[in-house]
């Protein structure tokens, strides 16, 4: 709610906010569910690139637990063949964009959401709370 009325009344933030991140990276309800499906699915690998205690708390269905200070070592964990996406704490947070340029820069095809569990619990979707990772 805090953000909506800074958005509504700082023209500064959308435009800074419009420069950070693209329209391909947020997501509307129905790409939401899309890759939702496509992570049940197997189509798609998401990933939380948060701490270990903010993933267990809530994460994203079908999210690995990747924090972003260790993915550079555990990038053998991940399928060179399947499009991984990265999401982290909403759209003011960049460890999604550290992590899927450091995934590009080793080959795999990758893509950030500016979404974070707010935006998901928002959209009325379901989150997991266990610690499987």
């Amino acid at each position: 709610m805090l953000r909506s009325v800074a958005e509504e009344h700082l023209l500064e933030l959308r435009v800074a906010l419009d420069g950070m991140f693209a329209a391909p990276e947020r997501l509307t309800p129905e790409s939401r569910r899309s890759l939702w499906e496509r992570a049940r699915n197997g189509d798609v690998i998401v990933i939380d690139v948060r701490p270990e205690e903010e993933y267990r708390v809530g994460h994203l269905p079908f999210a690995r637990s990747m924090p972003l200070h260790e993915l550079e070592k555990r990038l053998a964990e991940l399928p060179a063949d399947k499009e991984i996406v990265a999401y982290c704490r909403g759209p003011f947070c960049l460890m999604s964009s550290e992590a899927a340029t450091l995934l590009r820069q080793r080959g795999f095809s990758a893509q950030k959401i500016a979404d974070g569990i707010p935006e998901w619990v928002a959209a009325g979707l379901p989150l997991e709370t266990n610690t499987h990772s």
